[in-house]
């Protein structure tokens, strides 16, 4: 049993928002669903003098937040949200694997950085239930303890991290670079990299929006132990992220649906994997048409099978949909050149078109959105980065003299 325990109810929007703090923040919680759980209403109601609002989040303390914003969750839960200075060499947006290794890299060469990341520290490899491809691991890792890893690195050399703080803005200011945060605090910086990563698609169907965290989700890790013992789960997607968060999901359900529109994309070794299974079910060249739920849980996914040409009803529990990903970049507006489907266009040299401001990992254009590959792009865009400091204390250097 967790320390603390948030009471809700599914169809509650607030307490998904709730949960997804939580459990991003990898903060261990007991969900209690207070439409199914009398001793839970109960509490919620002893605590509020008669009222039900919730999320209603009780910690070890003995205390408790009614309906708490997120910047309420992170004050009580001691997560720094505030930078120490108004100036550092190099601020990095995004706490993932390339936002780490390039922020460990910094502190070795002497860099002053700062980390900034919305949600938890770590990025999807934290909320990931098993790394099998790492170097180093032959016999795999878990994603948070990867993460856990990677955090405590980058603490022992001293890189200051914030978590749930959130970059609104990146303006150029003469020869500075000012980063404002969502709690109106300004920084400024020379140099600034982007690793913000990718989040999951969504499929854009009817009944997808109002069914998210009561029966439709994006994190097997985050939502699965919520199914235990239940009969089916569906998952949508064959890609490698897909059939690794099925075979997750295999350890709560007695049977997983596997769907995709094409046909099965994951590495050989994760398909052998399903195959071999006979608790999995797949159905290729597949689409999802609609989903339907009642009471704020999931009741039936319709689809339609392409080379049958006929509708498909099934009748899961739940469904974890992982069909690709978008690039966090909504935040930046028009600041940066991108390509077509949205992420950010770099040199060579992990520059971006606005002097001083350099990209890796999941987010460039090109990445092969893979967690080495993530870790390997944040310290070569910060040995580059180093170079334009370089260049930069070279030339400032020259003006003051002259």
């Amino acid at each position: 049993m967790a320390d603390i325990q948030l009471y809700g109810a599914p169809w509650c929007p607030d307490c998904r928002r709730a949960k997804k703090f939580m459990t991003s923040h990898r903060i261990p919680y007991d969900w209690v669903d207070i439409d199914r759980d009398p001793e839970g209403r109960a509490y919620v109601e002893r605590v509020q003098h008669g009222g039900r609002t919730i999320p209603t989040v009780a910690f070890p303390d003995g205390t408790h937040l009614i309906a708490p914003g997120d910047d309420e969750l992170a004050g009580k839960l001691g997560l720094a949200v505030r930078a120490e200075r108004e100036s550092y060499d190099l601020v990095i947006v995004g706490g993932g694997p390339a936002g780490l290794a390039a922020a460990i890299y910094a502190a070795r060469e002497g860099i002053e950085a700062l980390v900034v990341e919305k949600a938890g520290l770590g990025g999807q490899a934290g909320v990931t239930e098993r790394i099998e491809n790492y170097p180093g691991f032959p016999d795999g890792i878990g994603g948070g303890e990867l993460a856990d890893r990677f955090i405590a690195q980058a603490r022992r050399y001293g890189v200051e991290l914030l978590e749930a703080a959130e970059v609104t803005e990146v303006e150029p200011d003469g020869q500075c670079l000012c980063v404002r945060l969502g709690g109106g605090q300004e920084i400024c910086a020379p140099t600034v990299l982007i690793a913000t990563g990718s989040t999951y698609k969504r499929l854009g169907v009817p009944g997808e929006e109002e069914l998210i965290g009561a029966g439709v989700h994006f994190c097997a890790t985050c939502d699965g132990p919520f199914y235990r013992g239940v009969e089916e789960l569906m998952v949508i997607g064959g890609g490698n992220s897909g059939l690794e968060e099925a075979l997750y999901l295999s350890q709560f359900a007695e049977r997983i649906r596997v769907v995709t529109r094409g046909e099965l994309s994951a590495s050989a070794l994760v398909r052998e994997k399903v195959g071999k299974d006979p608790r999995f079910t797949v159905h290729t060249n597949t689409d999802i048409m609609s989903l339907a739920g009642e009471g704020g849980r999931l009741t039936e996914v319709l689809a339609r099978d392409r080379a049958a040409g006929r509708e498909l009803r099934f009748t899961p529990a739940a469904a974890f949909v992982f069909i690709g990903l978008n690039p966090n970049t909504d935040w930046l507006g028009g600041m940066l050149r991108r390509d077509r489907w949205g992420f950010i266009v770099t040199d060579d040299a992990f520059a971006t078109s606005v002097p001083g401001v350099f990209c890796a990992g999941d987010v460039r254009s090109g990445a092969t959105k893979q967690l080495g590959s993530a870790v390997g792009d944040g310290i070569a865009a910060l040995i580059a980065i180093r170079s334009y400091l370089q260049r930069v204390g070279e030339m400032a250097s020259v003006e003051v003299n002259s």
